[in-house]
């Protein structure tokens, strides 16, 4: 039980209305690697698939939301509160 929480989910999305979205793990904050360089801008990811959803510029779809691409590689997530509490701790 301590994995789960030690450890982030295999996918997870911040579109609401998708069935990987989890709003209590998106308010804890997730860190994503991506290709070895440390990622802002990710929509969606898979680990075990390799991939990410990245915004494709301003482009909104016929919904109003941003179009996205995916883009495949090496893929690696944490949970930014565990690295954040070492670096408060030290202030």
């Amino acid at each position: 039980m301590t994995d789960s929480h030690a450890t982030p989910p295999d996918r997870l999305s911040n579109d609401p209305r998708s069935k990987f979205h989890d709003e209590a793990l998106l308010e804890r904050g997730i860190g994503i690697r991506f290709n070895g360089s440390e990622r802002t801008n990710v929509e969606e990811y898979c680990i075990s698939e390799g991939w990410i959803r990245v915004q494709a510029g301003r482009s909104l779809d016929r919904h109003g939301m941003p179009m996205t691409l995916k883009v495949k590689g090496k893929v690696e997530a944490w949970f930014k509160d565990e690295a954040g509490e070492d670096e408060t701790a030290a202030d």
